[in-house]
């Protein structure tokens, strides 16, 4: 019983410090948001991919960063509205 409480409050630690990690009460939308920017931001990381995306969409380095970087604000498009609760 003792390590299931261990594994637990090592998952609220890791959930509460790293966003992407997500919780119970992540949505969908929170969910593929994190995934899309997790990809962006690997691509802009590393070196050959970057390479790759430049001459594969014939275009500079550095507008392919810049246009990663734009993605990364809104990468699924605005936000659901959110239900009230009356």
């Amino acid at each position: 019983m003792g390590d299931r409480y261990n594994i637990l409050s090592q998952m609220e630690h890791l959930q509460s410090k790293y966003m992407g990690t997500g919780h119970a009460d992540t949505t969908k939308f929170e969910w593929a948001t994190n995934q899309h920017r997790d990809t962006f931001s690997s691509l802009m990381g590393h070196y050959d991919l970057t390479n790759h995306l430049a001459i594969a969409e014939n275009e500079s380095k550095a507008r392919i960063k810049f246009n990663l970087l734009e993605k990364m604000l809104q990468p699924c498009g605005p936000p659901p509205e959110k239900k009230s609760e009356d």
